[in-house]
């Protein structure tokens, strides 16, 4: 089974690394900012609609890119401005998880992640199992 979609948006440049720490009754809570939750819940929803039938349960490669606005920069040239792609992953892996593409994503065993300007803002994935 191949998985493999584009997701038309406007990609979320805030990443799961922004949780927030607060001390309530002298004990450490962690939050997630009002900016992280929203670009969580916009994850979901848009990943939501592509779910497969059924999660992966064996190990699989992961293909992101990653298309911000253009603006300025040619159509197609790498980004090479900050959110760092690991960054970028960690949320869009565990919305993933959350949204049942695989039962855990220590699955992913192989991942190809790239970041672009683009006249098309979005996040094209495609997720392949691999073998032993």
């Amino acid at each position: 089974m191949v998985t493999q979609f584009f997701m038309a948006m406007r990609p979320p440049t805030c990443t799961a690394q922004e949780k927030q720490v607060r001390v309530v009754h002298g004990k450490p809570q962690f939050y997630e900012p009002q900016a992280l939750a929203a670009a969580r819940a916009k994850l979901c929803a848009y990943l939501g609609q592509h779910r497969p039938e059924q999660p992966y349960t064996g190990g699989v490669r992961l293909v992101v890119k990653w298309l911000f606005p253009r603006g300025k920069h040619p159509n197609g040239s790498y980004r090479t401005t900050k959110p760092d792609t690991d960054n970028l992953q960690k949320l869009l892996k565990d919305c993933m998880t959350a949204e049942h593409f695989w039962t855990d994503d220590a699955l992913v065993c192989s991942e190809i992640t790239e970041k672009f300007w683009a006249d098309t803002p979005g996040i094209w994935i495609h997720i392949e199992p691999v073998e032993g």
